[in-house]
Order: C-alpha cells, then sequence, then structure tokens
C-alpha cells in the first residue's frame, strides 16, 4: 500500500527499459525499499536496468512483455501481479521513430501506431480490471506534448499521443470509483535514449527532471501534468492558433 506520504511499497514499469520509468523508479526508490517488476522483452538492455534497481537497493524481478502481443498482455499483468499488489503501474513504453519516414512506409506506420496506441489500450484495459480487483492503485501514463495539437513535423507520432492521452484521461474517470487513480504526464522532448541524435528542443528535459514532475503530481493526485510546467501555457496558446497560421510555425 502506498504510505501516508505517497511512498509506495511495490512499482510496475512496462517499458521496463524506458529512461524515464527507470528515472521514477529511482526516484521513490531514494525515500525506501521497494519491490518492482520490469515488463519488457528480453535483452541486455533489461538486464542492465534489473541490475541498476538492485544496486539502488530494489527488489527486482521482470516479465517477458513485448507490446505488439495484444493477445498476451492479460497474461502479462496478471505475472506482474503475482507476488502481490502493486501500487503504482507507469506506462512508459512506445516508438518514436524518423517522422518523414513512418508516414511514408505502411509496415513502419502500423508498427508504431500499434505500440504507441493500441498496445497502450491493450495493457490499460488488462491493468484496469487488475487495479479494479486489487481496489486501490496508481497509474503513471506517459503521453507527450505533441498529442495536445498535432503538428505538421511528426504528425503520426503526434496521433498516437493524443489517442494514448484521451484514453488515459478517460480511464482515469472510469477507475475513480474504483479507488484507483491515473494521472497523465505530457512532457516535451526529453533527453533520452530514444532522441539521441535530434537537435536541443525548447524546454527540454532530462529523464529525472520528468520524473521529478511525475512522482510529485502523483502523490498529489493530479490527474494531468506537464513536464515542464511551462508547456501548459505554450499548448494552450498554441491550441487556439488558426490552422493557417499553424502550419507556418517553425515547429
Amino acid at each position: 500500500m502506498i504510505d501516508a506520504v505517497g511512498n509506495p511499497q511495490s512499482l510496475l514499469l512496462l517499458g521496463g527499459t524506458s529512461d524515464i520509468a527507470l528515472a521514477i523508479a529511482e526516484k521513490y526508490l531514494a525515500e525506501g525499499p521497494l519491490r518492482i517488476v520490469l515488463a519488457a522483452r528480453p535483452s541486455a538492455r533489461l538486464d542492465a536496468a534489473a541490475d541498476r534497481l538492485r544496486a539502488a537497493g530494489a527488489s527486482v524481478s521482470t516479465v517477458e512483455f513485448d507490446a505488439k502481443d495484444t493477445a498476451s498482455h492479460p497474461a502479462v499483468i496478471e505475472k506482474a501481479f503475482a507476488d502481490g499488489d502493486v501500487d503504482v503501474s507507469v506506462v512508459a513504453f512506445g516508438l518514436l521513430g524518423d517522422a518523414e519516414e513512418v508516414w511514408q512506409d505502411h509496415g513502419k506506420a502500423v508498427e508504431l501506431a500499434t505500440v504507441n496506441y493500441t498496445a497502450a489500450v491493450s495493457v490499460g484495459v488488462a491493468l484496469a480490471d487488475r487495479l479494479k480487483r486489487q481496489g486501490h492503485g496508481r497509474v503513471v501514463a506517459l503521453s507527450s506534448v505533441a498529442g495536445e495539437r498535432v503538428r505538421r513535423s511528426n504528425f503520426l507520432y503526434g496521433s498516437t499521443k493524443a489517442g494514448f492521452d484521451g484514453f488515459f484521461l478517460g480511464l482515469g474517470e472510469a477507475l475513480r470509483p474504483h479507488g484507483v487513480r491515473v494521472t497523465v504526464v505530457r512532457p516535451g522532448q526529453v533527453k533520452t535514449k530514444m532522441t539521441e541524435g535530434m537537435g536541443k528542443a525548447p524546454l527540454e528535459q532530462t529523464a529525472e527532471q520528468v520524473a521529478e514532475i511525475a512522482v510529485d503530481a502523483t502523490r498529489k493526485g493530479k490527474e494531468l501534468v506537464w513536464a515542464p510546467a511551462p508547456f501548459r501555457l505554450v499548448m494552450s496558446a498554441l491550441r487556439h492558433v488558426p490552422r493557417p497560421i499553424f502550419r507556418k510555425l517553425p515547429i
């Protein structure tokens, strides 16, 4: 159970090699010991993530998870909860891809949409079923400001995040009567393995900075938070820019 100051005893990372998810785990670990389940495909990166968290004092187990194998997701969630209740679940998997390539390559477009949206819905529904039975818990869903107003420069990725964002906000409303809370986190560009090679962006954050915002928001029971906070004002303004002007903006 989550204690009086918002510290969980157990954590599930769906996307167990995600830099932001691992930073969230380390943020919680700084406050006390944790049992952590890493859900990801077997790899050297997963082994390294498990070792990293064990070195920080966590008890770590792994569950094989393939985002594209949606039929397996209910069983994955059951395995993740096999050793007891999970207090905080972090949904942190996704693909970015080359923005110009993915909308012109059918296979890559379908893969990105499957991983970023269909798999997120699949995991979300299975997770919701388990958390309803558990009767408590928190979900941290890592979305993106790219989904708030989809831009030409990365419209396929942005469209998947718009769907992801809407689904988890709605899921939070549906789970509220069951004692479960969902926090949607909307980061801008984050300096991680996923964004290596990309130029520095305005209001760029590190994984650790996003983790601090996500953990604080979860402790306070917030439903939606931007990382960093000024993005809320930026996106509020951009949402109201007329499309003929919006398409001329250098974003």
